[in-house]
């Protein structure tokens, strides 16, 4: 796939580590389930700022907006969006701009708005451009930003929601390598998916090397129905970019959406107990937006016999535990 091809800007601690969960594995199996051989890919030690899974799609969309000699980045996300926090690392560190777009997909009264990614941000140096409310037209409030940039002689970069764009899918393309080169025979993948782009990415280098890896995306937004042709029509312009026309089937793109609750970013009892089982089974925070609910829908498909026990599963841990400060009431009711 020749990755190299592709101008990329530094960013995380690659390869990340994949590891093993014993104490999980032994508490499940206290429990009565058929439990496969359980494996951990941290894509939350990637380095930057706390890590996460846009770190790896940002080293291609970082090394773009330079090659075309932009001077700031401008995207959006949710309030408390580890994609934006990531990206205001990752222009802080290539001596960029950052303008952030936040959508305030939940209005809460606690301390939601103000910690967190959301303190993170601002520490890191970027500026929040605005709040908008829910079902904004994000796309072109970031067209209207970027606009408004130029306005004032900036050469703006826009990056979509989450990475998610045939370049920043790049970055899974590239874990899809050491997933496929593993010491570990992997039989499958197991995340959580939102914009596409990590989901996107795996299929597209899973695929076009014929692994034989099967990919489970965890919605944590959407129903399948919405989410599988989105990751779809992404994949497949991954392939394409990466010299592998045609790999990727819409037959191919597997997605649970039994793990969502009432919408995105709102906590369910489900997320709840996940992070809390592998903190105290394995030492490893979860988030509550995507990390927490895939984490869940992982259990869910153990419980349900979707793996044979010979069956080797990874865990993709997209990062984001800093969200958890955004949603102390949760964790802590009292």
């Amino acid at each position: 796939m020749q990755l190299a091809r592709f101008p990329r800007y530094r960013l995380g601690h690659l390869p990340t580590p994949l590891e093993p969960m014993p104490r999980l594995t032994e508490t499940l199996r206290a429990n009565g389930s058929t439990v496969p051989h359980l494996w951990i890919k941290r894509d939350d030690c990637t380095g930057l700022a706390t890590g996460g899974n846009k770190t790896r799609k940002l080293e291609f969309l970082v090394a773009d907006a330079l090659a075309r000699g932009a001077d700031t980045l401008v995207t959006q996300g949710a309030t408390q969006s580890n994609h934006a926090r990531q990206t205001a690392a990752a222009a802080a560190r290539a001596g960029l701009g950052c303008e952030l777009l936040l959508e305030r997909r939940q209005v809460r009264d606690d301390e939601y708005e103000a910690s967190g990614n959301v303190l993170l941000d601002t520490i890191l140096g970027a500026r929040i451009a605005d709040r908008l409310p829910a079902g904004t037209d994000m796309a072109a409030a970031m067209e209207s930003l970027a606009d408004e940039l130029r306005g004032q002689g900036k050469r703006p970069y826009l990056i979509p929601g989450g990475g998610s764009n045939p370049v920043g899918a790049l970055g899974y393309v590239g874990c899809a390598q050491e997933l496929a080169t593993a010491d570990v025979p992997i039989d499958w993948v197991v995340h959580a998916t939102g914009s596409a782009g990590t989901q996107a990415g795996l299929l597209a280098g899973l695929l076009a090397m014929r692994s034989g890896i099967q990919v489970l995306g965890v919605s944590v937004r959407q129903p399948a129905a919405v989410q599988r042709p989105l990751v779809h029509e992404l994949a497949v312009r991954a392939a394409e970019l990466i010299g592998a026309p045609g790999a990727v089937g819409l037959d191919d793109v597997q997605v649970d959406d039994g793990w969502t609750g009432p919408g995105y970013g709102v906590p369910t009892d489900e997320m709840v107990a996940a992070v809390r089982l592998l903190a105290g089974t394995e030492g490893i925070l979860l988030d509550p937006v995507y990390s927490g609910k895939a984490f869940a829908g992982l259990l869910g498909a153990i419980e349900a016999g979707r793996f044979a026990a010979d069956e080797h599963v990874v865990f993709v841990h997209t990062g984001g535990s800093a969200g958890l400060f955004g949603y102390r009431s949760t964790f802590s009711p009292e």
